[in-house]
């Protein structure tokens, strides 16, 4: 009895733990900036793209715009696949990248007032989990730019 206690208990416990979509926001990004900053939610994009990598990441901040910009780039024309999601309280977004692999060295980002750090987290070989670990809380208007491939993250 005490065992069916305990493994109820906790199969009841991860439901907690679980994205509940129905109260977040969910967008299709787009290849233009809107300049419509979101602090949760998730967002994606549908690529027909199949076998890119990630080649670098970068940032920039020009305190007049207000924000900092940080750059995926990629080595095809447009970007794969996208699910991402936004989460301000745990102070992350991860973005899964489909179809994708990582370059034989990690991109490094150096020098962001926002991001602490970017984990790349190969999957199975064919799909990429970007997780961009903040400072502090932020919000984000993300989209993505062709010829070559970016997806971009403006946070502020």
């Amino acid at each position: 009895m005490k065992i069916t206690l305990i493994l109820l208990s906790f199969v009841f416990s991860l439901e907690s733990f679980a994205q509940n979509l129905m109260e977040e926001r969910i967008w299709k990004i787009s290849s233009r900036k809107k300049s419509i900053f979101l602090d949760s939610g998730v967002f994606h994009y549908n690529s027909i793209l199949s076998g890119s990598s990630i080649t670098g990441v970068r940032s920039s901040n020009v305190p007049d715009r207000g924000y900092e910009r940080v750059v995926l780039d990629f080595a095809s024309q447009t970007i794969p696949k996208v699910y991402g999601h936004i989460s301000g309280k745990d102070k992350k977004i991860s973005i899964d990248l489909f179809e994708t692999s990582v370059a034989t060295t990690q991109p490094v980002l150096k020098n962001s007032k926002f991001v602490k750090s970017i984990d790349f987290i190969s999957v199975d070989g064919k799909n990429v989990t970007v997780e961009v670990n903040l400072k502090s809380k932020a919000s984000f208007d993300v989209f993505y730019l062709e010829n070559p491939g970016r997806l971009v993250l403006d946070i502020r």
